[in-house]
């Protein structure tokens, strides 16, 4: 191997470890963000929408990729667990949602297809995924779609503001700046 190919790789390297320093610090402040935020409520109806994590999975999904984004979800979902402001139904929900949002954005690049991964992942999967997390280990007497319609209203209404905040972010060029210093 030569010295040039020795450089060119010993570069790389570094850019990598310096992209994840980067992801992993992002990371920690939308987790920051997300615990923080997460008494926020808007009323729908007879129930309260908590929007921030799905907005949250959006935005680490376009910005960090699935791996982070999944890594926000859980470690908000488990400190506020620990924190006795979350339940254990948190934990499938938002890390599916933060996956598929993630993945669909990564293939594909489109803002609507992350959406729909988040509302998808959350919204059903993570909804579905629940029943078995309140009967077996919360003891809830629950029916199966249970928590399908209530996780869909959260979702949608977090998703929307993510939409919502992204476009205001890629109309002052800030997506674009964002993903070159996540990526450099």
């Amino acid at each position: 191997m030569n010295h040039d190919t020795q450089a060119t790789l010993h570069k790389s390297a570094y850019i990598t470890q310096k992209s994840r320093i980067k992801k992993l610090a992002l990371s920690g402040m939308l987790v920051a963000l997300t615990v923080s935020l997460s008494g926020f409520s808007i009323p729908i109806g007879a129930s309260r929408c908590f929007p921030i994590q799905h907005l949250v999975n959006v935005l680490a999904g376009i910005f960090l990729g699935p791996v982070y984004g999944v890594l926000t979800a859980f470690c908000t979902s488990f400190i506020r667990n620990l924190m006795g402001t979350g339940s254990l139904l948190a934990f499938p929900g938002s890390m599916i949602g933060a996956f598929l949002s993630a993945y669909l954005f990564q293939k594909t690049g489109k803002l609507l297809l992350s959406c729909l991964g988040e509302i998808t992942g959350t919204g059903i999967l993570g909804a579905l995924l629940s029943y078995p997390l309140a009967v077996f280990f919360m003891g809830k007497d629950v029916a199966v779609f249970f928590f399908v319609v209530p996780f869909l209203l959260s979702t949608v209404c977090g998703t929307l503001m993510a939409a919502a905040l992204f476009e205001v972010l890629r109309r002052l060029g800030l997506v674009s700046y964002l993903h070159r210093l996540m990526n450099e």
